[in-house]
């Protein structure tokens, strides 16, 4: 005897029946079981290779024993501390699961159904999915022909539904920047009631002089006059190595930072992870470590994979983009070599691969194994 099994009757929020979720990349013991490999590298997701601070790790330690309470959910240790090396107050910092949370407050709180968001294509995959998720819709627009962001094509693309633009500087997948210059020239063009979300997951690894002082435009705006609706990210995931624990906070107007609160859990950021990020703050030898890691590692990928005669995307991340050619074939010969790396086909970039600079060991193993399969 069968049972018939009754179709689930429910209504879907618009947007969510034809999103397509985040992919995210299976563990790498899974990998290493399925194809029978042992001891490989992961160079896909742009984690730090040196690992979190420890002093991070001592910190979390610490804060053990008191897992039975629930976290400070104003988060009172980290905004101060945030708030004294921003030059800012505590009341214009909102914390975050990641920097991703905070995307989401941003939407949850200023767009409503039917508006639309403004960003590159490509750039980082949340923004669209989020926008989807909550009515909206997504103008992108193409990068230049130096895969960097076309701030004057996107401001010409923003309308009288425009809530949002996302800029990502550094850019993800790229790892191109925005200038100083270009961002005051794009902000002029901006309608005061837009609100322009800048990105910064990666800014601590940016080596150019004329990186945008994004905070200074949330603290004074343009002229120094008023405040402008800009929201400055930044996360805790990538240079500090707490990726495992997601925290993240935003820099905006209070006004703007007293909304988003109202729409953000009382308990959004765990306790282990304040304890971290409190104390990453602090290491200052860490943060040193690993942007002289990056470096040289990236000079040294750079003048190896130039001298096979690939192009080599510019970078003021850690990680780049690398035209192979066919994407998907040269990360599957890499994978079975044990070398994890990013296909870049659903970022609509079929002949690249993005690799995440790793440790001088890892970075040898795949230029070996790049070399092998090419």
């Amino acid at each position: 005897m069968t049972t018939k099994v009754k179709k689930l009757k429910i209504t879907v929020s618009s947007g969510i029946e034809s999103l397509v979720p985040y992919p995210p990349g299976k563990p790498i013991e899974e990998l290493e079981r399925e194809l029978g490999i042992t001891g490989s590298i992961k160079l896909a997701s742009n984690e730090n290779p040196l690992g979190p601070s420890k002093k991070a790790v001592a910190a979390v330690s610490s804060a053990l024993n008191n897992l039975h309470r629930y976290p400070d959910g104003s988060g009172f240790y980290l905004k101060e501390k945030l708030s004294s090396r921003l030059n800012v107050p505590t009341d214009m910092i909102i914390l975050g699961n990641g920097s991703n949370e905070i995307i989401e407050l941003l939407i949850r709180t200023f767009l409503r159904p039917g508006d639309e968001t403004v960003m590159a294509d490509p750039s980082f995959a949340v923004y669209p999915l989020v926008t989807k998720a909550a009515g909206g819709s997504s103008i992108l627009v193409p990068l230049d022909k130096g895969f960097r962001h076309d701030l004057p094509a996107m401001a010409k693309a923003i309308t009288e539904k425009t809530r949002i633009v996302f800029i990502a500087n550094p850019n993800n997948p790229t790892g191109t920047v925005v200038s100083k210059d270009e961002f005051r020239a794009f902000m002029k063009d901006v309608p005061d009631e837009v609100i322009v979300c800048v990105d910064e997951a990666y800014c601590e690894f940016v080596r150019r002089a004329d990186f945008p002082e994004t905070i200074e435009y949330v603290r004074n705006g343009l002229k120094g006059l008023s405040p402008y609706p800009v929201v400055a990210l930044r996360t805790f995931s990538k240079i500090y190595g707490l990726a495992g624990l997601r925290c993240g906070y935003g820099v905006a107007d209070a006004r703007m930072i007293n909304y988003m609160d109202r729409v953000r859990q009382p308990f959004n950021v765990n306790s282990l992870a304040l304890a971290a990020a409190l104390a990453a703050l602090d290491d200052g030898e860490h943060l040193k470590a690993t942007l002289e890691n990056n470096k040289n590692g990236l000079d040294y990928l750079f003048n190896e994979l130039k001298s096979f005669g690939f192009e080599v995307l510019p970078t003021e991340a850690n990680f780049f983009l690398i035209k192979v050619g066919d994407g998907k074939s040269v990360y599957n010969g890499l994978l079975k070599k044990g070398v994890i790396v990013r296909p870049m086909a659903s970022y609509g970039l079929p002949e690249y691969i993005r690799v995440t600079v790793g440790l001088p060991e890892e970075n040898r193993r795949f230029i070996k194994a790049f070399k092998e399969i090419i």
